[in-house]
């Protein structure tokens, strides 16, 4: 029987791997069409009538204090959406060594304090880097303090077993294993997203999505990013990445309905711009945000940080599906202060022109 591609953009993003070279043509200049998309839609001023998602924003010169308080309008929403789960914090420590790349421990602190005055104490704290151990890095950002003031156990992704999944390399748009971690998946795990506002050299900016598809991506001991660490490990990481613009975009698509978080709380009290996610600079930007539908926050975030959604390939993606989330600024219920009050402009990456490729189809179609 033979296999026809798919007609439509949406569902040729979700089964393209079925379609060889023929179907990247269709995608590449899919991405084009996304784009257009959403630059052309009006702007919208946020508003609680008919409003589909809640993201809270906080602000105020205390990092702990203002991660709990963003948690707070979903008190009850959030204790039964974890109802007798354990707690995943997944925080975004890129490498272990550079404290403004990670996550700090003060907003993991506020988010331990909130989880603790709801009643759930069965909660771990669980990374793996791109480079170096994951409990080095812990000890190094000064997240061993947690163990005994909490109760919560700090663990290595890489360690914790693993389930495969499949990535693309926009090089031969073949499908790829790739291991990502059970600890990420497993149903008994409810998935906190502790990440930053940031800006990245290859996607433009990362927030609460790429924080655990990325992350998720488990390596062998010495390995870094790009594999071949001294002991000759391999990192699955760069798998995720698709060998280039196209590809990192729609791995982080097509990645997100199996690897996402359930609680996406993002850290701006001090963010970092320019050349991210490990090389920028800082930001004195004293905000935090909290949603339980993580695109909706990840696009207030990128709001907050004055950057373009439609510019952001793979949340652009995620947007279009029209299934896993809500990315429409106009849908979004803002509990607290004024979003506009608190944007920033962030400097964005000397790659910008590279990151927004994407956009462009390199064939005729």
């Amino acid at each position: 029987m033979k296999t026809s591609c798919p007609t439509t953009r949406r569902d040729f993003l979700k089964n393209s791997l079925i379609c060889g070279s023929a179907a990247l043509v269709a995608w590449k200049a899919a991405s084009a069409q996304a784009a257009a998309a959403i630059a052309a839609e009006e702007p919208a001023a946020p508003a609680a009538g008919g409003a589909t998602s809640r993201v809270s924003l906080t602000t105020g010169g205390d990092r702990a204090d203002i991660a709990f308080r963003s948690l707070e309008p979903f008190r009850d929403e959030i204790a039964a959406a974890i109802g007798s789960r354990r707690v995943v914090i997944k925080p975004n420590n890129v490498i272990i060594t550079k404290p403004l790349c990670a996550s700090h421990a003060d907003n993991l602190e506020g988010i331990l304090e909130f989880l603790k005055s709801i009643g759930k104490t069965n909660v771990v704290i669980a990374e793996s880097p791109a480079m170096g151990s994951a409990l080095e890095g812990f000890s190094n950002y000064g997240y061993n303090k947690f163990a005994d003031k909490y109760g919560v156990k700090l663990m290595d992704i890489d360690k914790e077993g693993y389930d495969v999944t499949h990535c693309i390399d926009e090089t031969d748009f073949r499908p790829h294993a790739v291991r990502v971690s059970k600890l990420m998946e497993g149903p008994d795990n409810f998935v906190i997203s502790a990440c930053k506002l940031k800006t990245h050299d290859l996607v433009g900016i990362t927030l609460s999505l790429k924080n655990v598809v990325v992350g998720s991506a488990i390596k062998d001991p010495g390995a870094g990013l790009r594999g071949g660490g001294p002991r000759g490990g391999r990192s699955d990481k760069r798998l995720t990445h698709g060998g280039g613009t196209y590809g990192i975009n729609y791995n982080l698509y097509a990645m997100a309905p199996r690897l996402h978080p359930h609680l996406a709380v993002i850290d701006g009290f001090e963010g970092m711009e320019g050349t991210g996610p490990v090389n920028g600079t800082p930001v004195d930007h004293k905000v935090c945000i909290a949603s339980l539908d993580w695109l909706a926050a990840d696009r207030v975030g990128a709001e907050l940080m004055g950057v373009d959604v439609g510019k952001i390939g793979y949340l652009t993606y995620c947007i279009q599906s029209g299934d896993l989330g809500q990315g429409d600024l106009g849908k979004i219920e803002i509990v607290g202060p004024a979003l506009k009050d608190h944007v920033r402009t962030y400097q964005l990456p000397k790659t910008w022109d590279k990151i927004t490729s994407w956009q462009k189809s390199p064939v005729k179609v």
